[in-house]
């Protein structure tokens, strides 16, 4: 386990054979014909350079990503939410989740004063919401969640936010991170249809970070999208919600965070909207297709009788179930340091710990943030030296990945 670094490739996790054969042939075709590689693999090749202008990765797709590709894509939200549809045209392949997040922003983005546009974001939430909000002109409207409902959303908290909010700005956008991040939490269909109706009620359309939705690691935990949960509440709200949806290659069990791939899917978008993202698109070419190819093979994998489909899913189940025993661990190990109480990794390679310290040496040790972290870390760490074999890195993370929260201070680990 690594407590600092973010990418499980750089940690060790090999890369998938299956994805990276495809890869390898869409970039040089003369691979095809090579006896190592199986079939399978060169089929998809084939498939895939078929619909590359000049039966080449190194053109341009559409702005919205390969055509073949987004049909996979679509394919399997298809598949993912049991059965409704999926439109490819609706579908846009981009260069990861923070690229997609922050054209999200800019689309929404209005005038400054009073009518300068506001997101909805989750506390905690990771600092890419801060830091793209910032540089896309958009006011950050705090929503808090809380620990004691088990990092949970609550429309009385978003109540509060909004109202608060509309003195210094227009709030246009809800954005729900499920699972969450770094919370490790997953939200109930009941949870995020009380969100749905909350948006609905408000005039709020609604971004769906779903990054993690192949990181689950408690077996009585299901992730439901957002779309699954709004589609089952009735025409009323799902043909009328306007809905962004996130996924990426880099968060799901490939890990793939070096190839920036990911994509978002509209639902009931206002055609002006569309139309000024497809031309912030265009400005842009298109994602990487090596990315794109990744995408394809995430969504639509090697099927049982495929001569790849053992050691893919050899290899997938090899990398889950080693999350999940890092959850585990990672949850239990830090509920026996003194001081410290993690509540269960639901999801995702993230913890996120509160740490009970005395009340009047908190007391003095606010008075300078930066002396207070320092303080809670040099408190923490005199009771469970022990523990930390890299310190250093430890006390690094611990200046840029802590919160004080509700009263409460809670720091960020990563697992991988």
């Amino acid at each position: 386990m690594d407590g600092y670094k973010e990418d499980a490739q750089a940690l060790g996790q090999h890369p998938f054979t299956f994805s990276r054969q495809v890869v390898a042939i869409c970039v040089y075709p003369e691979l095809i014909h090579h006896p190592a590689l199986p079939e399978d693999a060169k089929e998809r090749a084939r498939r895939i350079l078929q619909h590359c202008n000049g039966g080449s990765v190194g053109s341009y797709s559409d702005s919205k990503g390969n055509s073949y590709i987004r049909s996979s894509v679509a394919k399997y939200i298809e598949q993912r939410d049991g059965g409704i549809s999926s439109n490819p045209d609706k579908v846009y392949v981009m260069g990861g989740a923070t690229e997609i997040i922050s054209n999200v922003l800019k689309v929404f983005t209005s005038d400054r004063g009073t009518d300068q546009a506001g997101a909805l974001v989750p506390v905690p939430h990771y600092p890419m919401y801060s830091h793209v909000a910032a540089l896309n002109n958009m006011v950050r409207v705090d929503y808090y969640l809380h620990e004691d409902s088990r990092w949970s959303l609550q429309v009385e908290e978003l109540r509060t936010a909004l109202y608060k909010s509309r003195k210094y700005c227009k709030p246009k956008l809800l954005c729900i991170i499920n699972p969450g991040n770094p919370t490790g939490q997953i939200l109930s269909p009941q949870c995020i249809e009380d969100a749905i109706r909350f948006a609905e009620e408000e005039h709020l359309a609604i971004l769906a970070d779903e990054v993690f939705q192949s990181a689950v690691h408690k077996p009585n935990c299901e992730f439901y999208s957002v779309k699954k949960v709004l589609h089952g509440m009735g025409p009323k709200y799902y043909n009328n919600i306007e809905l962004i949806s996130v996924n990426s290659i880099s968060k799901s069990y490939m890990a793939e965070t070096g190839m920036r791939g990911g994509y978002m899917e509209l639902l009931n978008i206002d055609p002006n909207a569309e139309e000024c993202w497809y031309e912030m698109l265009s400005a842009h070419s298109c994602a990487t297709l090596a990315a794109q190819i990744t995408l394809d093979v995430i969504s639509d994998p090697p099927q049982p009788g495929d001569l790849s489909y053992d050691t893919f899913e050899q290899e997938k189940m090899t990398v889950l179930m080693a999350m999940s025993e890092n959850a585990k661990l990672t949850e239990e190990t830090l509920n026996t340091l003194t001081g410290i109480q993690c509540l269960p990794i639901e999801a995702t390679n993230y913890a996120y710990p509160r740490i009970e310290l005395p009340e009047k040496a908190v007391t003095c040790a606010k008075v300078v943030v930066c002396w207070y972290k320092l303080f809670c870390f040099l408190y923490w760490y005199s009771k469970n030296s022990a523990c930390c074999v890299q310190s250093l890195s430890l006390f690094n993370c611990w200046l840029s990945m802590c919160d004080y929260l509700q009263g409460n201070f809670y720091f960020y680990y990563r697992f991988s």
